[in-house]
Formats: structure tokens, C-alpha cells, sequence
């Protein structure tokens, strides 16, 4: 079993209270059944997110919406688990829609696994996207360093020339001076 989703079922069948409803779905090999899942109404938190991270992992692309939501919500843990469902669903409209939470001021504190999927995704939109976010940082007395330290290295994993004014601004900043060295080191030399 994938360690991502040894650790989902983990925290979801606690979540559920190891109910049979959980214990049911978790091993239903239907589809179809996941995906009523994310639109029946009255559907439990858990329950919603383990049929997205199921249908994510089989590449169905009816888990977008659902994926999307938990890769906004407020506990880390669904990010994670939706990041890692939403990398691997191959859904074209992933990089936009991660761009778009990645650089949603009014949610930047959720910031986190939008920037650190975009890196992952080497998408179009990734570059244009985790420079926005960290210009935003960069302002004095930003509290959202991980946001910015997650961009600071997403630019470098991307090895982007785009990336290389704001990585220089990035230098000033005490917290982010190293990342931000090692990451214009990962980008080639322009010629």
C-alpha cells in the first residue's frame, strides 16, 4: 500500500470512528460508488475525502472539484493528502487551479500546498505563479515565511531564469537568504 494513503486511511478511520460505512468504502473497488460519494448529500467530511484520494489515485477525473476544496482547507493534513491525490489525477485544469489558491491573498495563510504542488507539477503556470506569491512575502513583517520559503524553493527546483530578480530580493531576507542562494545556484547561467 502507497505510504500516503497508508497514512489517509490511517487518520480517516479514526476520524470516522472505524465505522462500517468507513470500512466499506475504504475497500470498494467501485468507481462510480466513490464518486456518488462526493455528491450524495449529507456525506461526512471523511468520507468525501477518502473517495476524492481514491478516485485522484485512479487518475478519475470526476475527484477534481472535491481535491481542489481539500487542497484549500484549513488543515494541513487534507492538503496534503489532496496535493499528493491531485499530482498524480492528471487533470489539465491542476496547475491553474493550484496557481490560482497559490496567489489568493485572501487565503494566503493555506498557501502552502498550492505552492509546493506547483513546483511538483512544472507546469506553465508554475513559475508566474510562485513569483507572485513570494513578491507578496517578501513585504516587511510578512508572517507567512513557510509560503515564501516553499516558493524560494519550488523556483529553484524549477530552475527558471524568470525566477532570478525575485530570488535576489529574497536574499535580504534573513530567513529566506539561504534557500534563496541555493536556489539561483540551481539556474543555469543565461548565455
Amino acid at each position: 500500500m502507497d505510504e500516503e494513503l497508508r497514512s489517509l486511511t490511517e487518520r480517516l478511520r479514526q476520524e470516522s470512528g472505524g465505522s462500517a460505512a468507513y470500512e466499506h468504502l475504504a475497500a470498494s473497488g467501485d468507481l462510480d460508488e466513490l464518486a456518488e460519494v462526493l455528491t450524495a448529500p449529507g456525506q461526512p467530511l471523511w468520507a468525501r475525502e477518502l473517495a476524492a484520494f481514491r478516485l485522484g489515485l485512479e487518475g478519475d477525473r470526476r475527484a477534481f472539484e472535491s481535491l481542489v476544496l481539500l487542497l484549500n482547507h484549513r488543515d494541513p493534513e487534507r492538503c496534503v493528502s489532496a496535493a499528493y491525490a491531485l499530482a498524480r489525477l492528471g487533470d489539465p485544469r491542476t496547475a491553474r487551479a493550484a496557481a490560482a489558491l497559490a496567489t489568493n491573498e485572501l487565503r494566503v495563510a493555506y498557501a502552502l500546498h498550492p505552492v509546493r504542488l506547483l513546483a511538483q507539477l512544472r507546469a506553465p503556470e508554475s513559475v508566474p505563479a510562485l513569483i507572485t506569491t513570494l513578491e507578496r512575502r517578501l513585504r516587511p513583517h510578512d508572517p507567512y515565511r513557510r509560503v515564501a520559503l516553499a516558493c524560494v524553493e519550488g523556483l529553484g527546483a524549477l530552475g527558471d531564469a524568470r525566477a532570478r530578480p525575485v530570488l535576489r530580493e529574497a536574499l535580504a531576507h534573513p530567513a529566506l537568504a539561504e534557500a534563496a542562494v541555493h536556489a539561483l545556484a540551481r539556474i543555469p547561467e543565461q548565455r
